[in-house]
């Protein structure tokens, strides 16, 4: 082979610490970088496309045109190293560490109880760290602007933000800090429940522990980096790469010469849009220019007329820059700014913005730009260069659509943009709807602006543009010159709509689908265009004009306002402990996770930042690409003689069984779904392997039937297995003695589980006796064992699996670790070598499957006054193609649906249908969140019927007295009761429902809603055997404390509540005591860290093991009463007394005979209610979450802290489940959701802007350990009050329309689905296609 030729010195700083990096290849990223390279583990990997932010780092450069040190976040993921030449990087690692000194912002992100599973927390932590470094007391806005790119599945963010809070400037609202009391802290209209709550405490942390912020501690900028900067290198700098060379010249010239030379390379800035590129496609560019050196491109100039922007400025800086002129200029010059302004708010998240250039972002012509539309509508010009000379471009919709004559030349680059001023008479205005209000691309978004003629509504000049509804950014210039000389009025409206309708034309098949929904939203944003420019010409024409305009009704004003960006606020109740609980008794505290300070710091070890071990080799799956199909064959030669490849591990390999008959491991002859692992490639690095996946060809022949939807399998008869059902009272007898009868159908999606730290596994084989050590990210070490050992055909005495934490599990790391960890044994035993297995998110998100989508039917009898006499509810679980866990989940499913409600004659009925889709698995809540959303429609029909208010018919049908459930367990439902008078109290819902009323009589585009859920949650598992539990305690001979236990840290805290039962039993501080890890040879046979009863099964193992141990001490203890800890171990061991114990516990006693169709599933229930209020745009499908007040049952918390934050990240997870998070797949069953860009969980902003969480106080439970709840899950289905006061909201708007309910209610109420349910003259207006005559884009699978 041929010696590349010398790269120049890469030269940058990590931390204050210089990198002479003398081969730098552009094709690795600062992520790979930091983590491989420098060991520098704190930034994680979780997206790769920037659109998590769990990789967020701060870079530090020199602004060679203010002359200022710029310091701005990034995500790590998709930054070429060879960009950062001359800049300082800066990871969580820098800011500080809990060996030496932390950092404020990471001790008041744990310490307000901020991190969970701690996966997403060193981004978090960068990001504000950025914030401070660049606004010493930002405002509240900067805040949630800052933390908008970073994404959490686990606390539901309040806590992260309450934390950054502590460094905002003082805002106006709240007055705690000044009178001590808290504006929220008042409950309802009882001013009596003062006294009554005397023993409740509102704080989780104290602010002024916490050390204050010094700015003269920080890292300086690196001096040499500063004189580099000042007198900066004009030479070109080369970096040869294995596939890829990266150049970057010093002068405007040098470049201008490189791009004659390489007319086909492509200009490389952010790498935000060419990054996730080559990642998805596998796009590879031999030369790359970086015109990051030269500050031409980064110049702005202001003239009379306009502005110039440099193509090189990110699109942060543009938003300083249009700012700056926004309030300098007068208004009627800055429309076009303020248009852009308002899209650049919304527009990703902070750090892509920070990353992404004006220039990257006009020239990669994305047809879903937000910018584009309004550069076009605001006759933007481009200005371009070559060593031809200059030339000016117009930017518009032939330059957008990549029309020849109309676009660059190949060797011309854009050098500025220049955007003239608006003027009087001259209105523009930007539109943009997404799946939800930050960092998602828009479904639909537009430039609108019109010239009418001077002081006349005459108009002169009109210009509309849109994105999201073509290949590229399109123009309707025919509709706009029919429309010039027309007035600004009704009939102008009217026509111009049927015009816009004509011209944007959108086939059914459009890419992205959602095809009426953004035929709905073209002329839903014209009739809002128009309004705001009838708004505007108010406030430009003087009363005593005689020119007449049309009005705009009040009822129609509320349409002109976007929905704000608000930081959520509010109030968290929990009960006090007693008072005469010692001072060192931990349990009932807020006590800190244990992992908190190190989760801040980046020094919290997750599977993947565990060091790699000598000789190891790194393994990437291989997954069909048919959904049912027999492989005919498969070949690996072109891949096995790649440099690097090592082996590819197929199921001839396997010595032991290869899954089970109907779930394999790997494929055997036949796959049945897109997704199915086939086999695997190991190599010496995952570059290696991932370029080998692409050379394995395999051929298939398709089989019948494929099977995606509900309807399909029912069709089919295919079923996973048998009908579950249960059944109570007469139910045809009822049916017959009803006043009225409801039949309806509720569809509800799938979700994903979106964990941060995807499915990962290092497989270490030891040199003798066939053994293992798996490190696994799982909820069930034992599980994962047990699979390997089959797999391999040897005893589980040689296998150990170590879990020390999991970045986030909510079930979907329960029985999928087990796949991944046994196909890599098998990788590590055939190639005796230690293999790691680290799932890319899209594969993670295409193989795993996630939560159940569900179609149910109900029918519903009931009399006039609301009471239910008789429900019939059928159900069908899409369960994918293997069994998993669909029949536990249909069971589940059956026993929760009657939720809070006493109904006397019940049938449910339960199906899990099998598909040609990845099997989906556990998921938080487990069928509750699904199936419990058919009763709750059911109840809102009924009211509906009745012409009554939804929570009139919940009270009504609600359980009374001590009663029997359907399956004849026997409950009081006081605790029920308890929860929802205290949540109608607490949330004011009364008074509030009448403001509702009041507020939806005044306004015609937007409404409000209104909803109070309450809940029935029962915990654990529906079997004795799985409630069992171990522990192991060893004190140590200087007194420390060993705690071992079945349980898995998956960021619910258990290892913290593990030793606050510690304490309490040995009266001992937590400081004596340490959580190493789980083990399976510590702790052996151990169940799954599910069902929300971890904390309490292990908790009453550790109790038993420390009372066993403290028993043991009783007679030194006696002897010596007045000794120390340490005094008492000392003499144990001079007795020879045990130190060490296994503590036990049983279970609780749970069965289910389905034959009878009774039982005692379930140990006990927790109960709670919630309350949530929206407000929606009719005109967009937009929805902004008011308020929502929850109440929980936790009876005696174990760690209010950790609780609390349990309930909020399950509500928030819920309601992602119920509004955004949607699955979409291809006719061919391929997943087109498979990233954060595509699938949205819920953000920062997306938070109620009031959210009170309350723990019911004072109620017992003798069951469990200290009378405590497990209240992992129970959260989820409270995220579906938010559903329920969407569906208030819409029901308004169609009895004001007279739209007939249909009763067929769709899950997650995304924007499409609550615009096309407000149906109006605009949805009438559009054009439908007969489904018959195309394929769709995407299929309904539920």
């Amino acid at each position: 082979m041929s010696c590349p030729p010398k790269s120049d010195d890469l030269v940058f700083f990590v931390n204050g610490r210089k990198v002479i990096e003398r081969n730098a290849d552009p094709e690795v990223t600062l992520l790979n970088f930091l983590r491989k390279n420098l060991r520098l583990t704190g930034t994680k990997y979780a997206c790769g496309r920037g659109g998590c932010g769990a990789c967020t780092v701060m870079v530090s450069k020199h602004d060679p045109v203010s002359a200022k040190i710029r310091h701005f976040s990034i995500t790590a993921c998709l930054v070429p190293i060879c960009s950062l030449y001359g800049a300082a990087v800066t990871t969580v690692e820098g800011i500080g560490s809990v060996n030496t000194r932390l950092h404020p912002v990471q001790e008041r992100i744990a310490r307000s109880h901020g991190t969970q599973c701690g996966f997403c927390t060193p981004g978090m932590v960068m990001s504000m760290y950025t914030l401070l470094r660049n606004h010493l007391q930002p405002s509240e806005e900067q805040l949630m602007e800052a933390l908008g790119g970073n994404l959490c599945r686990c606390t539901g963010y309040r806590p992260i933000l309450a934390s950054g809070r502590t460094f905002c400037v003082e805002s106006t609202g709240c007055q705690k800090k000044r009178t001590g009391k808290c504006c929220l802290d008042l409950g309802g209209n009882d001013s009596s429940s003062l006294n009554r709550e005397s023993d409740i405490c509102t704080d989780l942390f104290v602010e002024e522990e916490f050390q204050p912020l010094d700015p003269t501690q920080e890292l300086i900028f690196p001096p040499e980096l500063l004189r580099m900067a000042k007198n900066p290198e004009k030479q070109t700098l080369t970096f040869h790469g294995e596939r890829v060379t990266w150049i970057s010249p010093g002068t405007l010239k040098d470049l201008l010469k490189l791009k004659a030379k390489h007319p086909e390379a492509p200009l490389i800035l952010g790498n935000t849009s060419l990054g996730p590129a080559m990642k998805s496609q596998g796009r590879v560019h031999p030369i790359l220019l970086s015109p990051a050196r030269i500050s031409e491109l980064s110049m702005v100039f202001k003239t009379s007329d306009g502005l110039t922007i440099g193509a090189g400025c990110s699109l942060a800086q543009v938003k300083d820059i249009l700012a700056e002129q926004v309030s300098e200029l007068p208004e009627e010059k800055t429309q076009t700014y303020r248009a852009l302004l308002k899209h650049l708010k919304s527009l990703a998240g902070q750090q892509i913005r920070n990353m992404a250039s004006l220039g990257g972002h006009v020239i990669s012509r994305h047809c879903y730009s937000d910018l584009n539309p309004i550069l076009v509508v605001g006759n933007a010009t481009l200005n371009l260069i070559s060593e031809e000379g200059t030339r000016q471009i117009p930017l518009n919709d032939h330059f957008l659509a990549g029309l020849a004559s109309a676009d660059l030349k190949p060797e011309e680059i854009l050098e500025s943009v220049y955007i003239p001023h608006s003027q009087k008479w001259e209105f523009v205005s930007a539109f943009r709807q997404a799946q939800c209000q930050q960092n998602a691309l828009a479904d639909v978004s537009a430039g609108m602006r019109v010239i009418l003629e001077e002081a006349t509504d005459t108009i002169k000049e009109l210009s509309l543009s849109y994105g999201g509804v073509g290949e590229a950014t399109i123009g309707a210039h025919k509709s706009c010159q029919q429309l010039i000389g027309r007035p600004w009025n009704e009939q102008m409206l009217e026509e111009a709509c049927r015009l816009l309708l004509e011209e944007v034309s959108l086939p059914g098949w459009a890419p992205g689908g959602r095809v009426e929904f953004k035929r709905t939203l073209v002329v839903s944003f014209f009739f809002k265009f128009y309004l705001e420019v009838l708004q505007e010409l108010k406030k430009l024409v003087k009363v005593s004009d005689s020119h007449h305009y049309p009005e705009i009704s009040d009822r129609f004003l509320s349409a002109l306002e976007d929905f704000p960006v608000t930081g959520p606020r509010g109030v968290q109740r929990y009960q006090s402990v007693d008072s005469h609980q010692s001072l060192q008794d931990p349990v009932g505290r807020p006590i800190m996770h244990l992992s908190g300070l190190k989760h801040a710091t980046g020094e919290a070890i997750f599977c993947d930042d565990i060091p790699m071990v000598d000789r190891e080799l790194f393994m990437v799956l291989v997954t069909s690409t048919k959904a049912h199909a027999k492989i005919i064959s498969i070949d690996l030669s072109e891949a096995l003689e790649l440099p690097g490849v090592v082996d590819v591990i197929k199921a001839e390999d396997i010595p032991g069984t290869n899954g089970a008959e109907d779930d394999k491991l790997l494929a055997v002859d036949e796959v049945l779904c897109v997704g199915q692992i086939i086999c695997a490639v190991v190599a010496e690095t995952d570059v290696q392997a991932k370029r080998a996946i692409e050379k394995i060809k395999i051929t298939y022949k398709d089989l019948e039937p494929i099977i995606f939807t509900i309807n399909d399998a029912i069709k089919h008869n295919s079923f996973l297995c048998p009908e579950k059902k249960l059944e109570q009272g007469n139910i045809e007898e009822a049916f017959e003695k009803v006043d009225q009868i409801v039949e309806g159908e509720v569809h509800v999606g799938g979700q994903e589980h979106f964990y941060m730290e995807t499915q990962r596994v290092i497989v270490i084989p030891k040199a003798e006796d066939k053994e293992l050590d798996i490190y696994v990210s799982t909820q069930d070490p034992a599980h994962v064992q047990k699979t390997v050992s089959s797999t391999l055909n040897i005893p589980i005495n040689r296998i150990t699996c170590h879990v020390k934490r999991v970045g986030g599990g909510f079930g979907g790391k329960v029985g999928r670790p087990a796949v991944f960890g046994a196909i890599a044994a098998v990788g590590a035993i055939k190639t005796g070598r230690p293999i790691r297995l680290v799932l890319d998110r899209e594969d993670d998100m295409l193989i795993t499957g996630g939560r159940h989508p569900l179609f149910g039917k109900y029918k519903v009898g009931f009399m006039n006054n609301g009471r239910i006499k008789a429900l019939d509810i059928e159900c069908f679980i899409n369960g994918g193609c293997t069994l998993d866990d669909s029949e536990q989940v249909t069971e589940f499913l059956i026993l929760k649906l009657e939720n809070a409600y006493k109904i006397r004659n019940l049938r449910f009925r339960g199906r899990a249908c099998m598909t040609n889709l990845p099997s989906n698995t556990a998921f938080r809540g487990f069928g509750f969140p699904q199936g419990t959303l058919i009763t709750e429609s059911c109840i809102t029909a009924v009211a509906a019927k009745c012409g009554l208010l939804p929570e009139e018919i919940r009270e009504k049908n609600m359980y009374k007295t001590v009663d029997k459930t359907i399956y004849k367990q026997a409950f009081s439902p006081e605790t029920l009761i308890r929860c929802w008078n205290e949540c109608l109290d607490k949330s004011s819902f009364h008074s509030r429902r009448m403001q509702v009323e009041e507020f939806n009589k005044k306004n015609y585009w937007k409404k409000k809603g209104i909803a109070i859920i309450p809940m029935k949650f029962s915990v654990g598992f529906a079997a004795t055997s799985y409630h069992q539990a171990a522990a192991l305690v060893h004190i140590y001979t200087d007194g420390s404390v060993l705690v071992t236990h079945g349980g898995n840290e998956l960021g619910q805290g258990i290892h913290t509540k593990m030793l606050q039962v510690a304490s309490r039993e040995l009266k001992l501080p937590m400081s004596y005591m340490h959580v190493c890890e789980t083990s399976t040879a510590t702790v052996p046979n151990t169940i799954a860290t599910a069902a929300s009863i971890g904390s309490d099964v292990n908790g009453k193992a550790v109790q038993n093991a420390c009372q066993i141990l403290l028993k043991r001490l009783e007679p030194i203890i006696k002897k010596n009463p007045g000794g120390t800890w340490e005094d008492w171990i000392e003499a144990a061991f001079e007795q020879r007394i045990s130190l060490s114990a296994t503590g036990y516990f049983r279970g609780y006693k749970a069965y289910m005979d389905w034959e009878k169709g009774e039982g005692d599933p379930f140990p006990y229930y927790v109960y709670g209610a919630a309350c949530s209020e929206v407000e929606i745009d009719c005109l967009t499908g937009a929805h902004k979450k008011i308020r929502t007040d929850i109440i929980m049952d936790a009876c005696c918390s174990l760690n209010p802290a950790i609780d609390i934050g349990q309930v909020e990240g399950s509500f928030i997870q819920g309601m992602g489940l119920y509004t955004t998070e949607e699955l979409k797949y291809s006719p061919e069953g391929v997943l087109y959701s498979r990233g954060p860009d595509e699938y949205k969980i819920p953000t920062i902003t997306d938070v109620p802007e009031e959210f009170n969480v309350s723990l019911l106080p004072s109620s017992q439970t003798p069951l469990t350990i200290y009378s405590s709840k497990g209240l992992g899950e129970s959260g989820m289905f409270l995220g579906s009050s938010v559903f329920f006061a969407i569906t208030d909201a819409v029901a308004a708007a169609c009895k004001e329309r007279d739209i007939v309910e249909d009763f067929i209610v769709k899950s997650p109420a995304t924007p499409e689905q609550v615009r096309m349910a407000c149906a109006d003259r605009f949805t009438e207006m559009i054009p439908r296609d007969d489904p018959k005559t195309f394929k769709p884009w995407s299929i309904p699978i539920a």
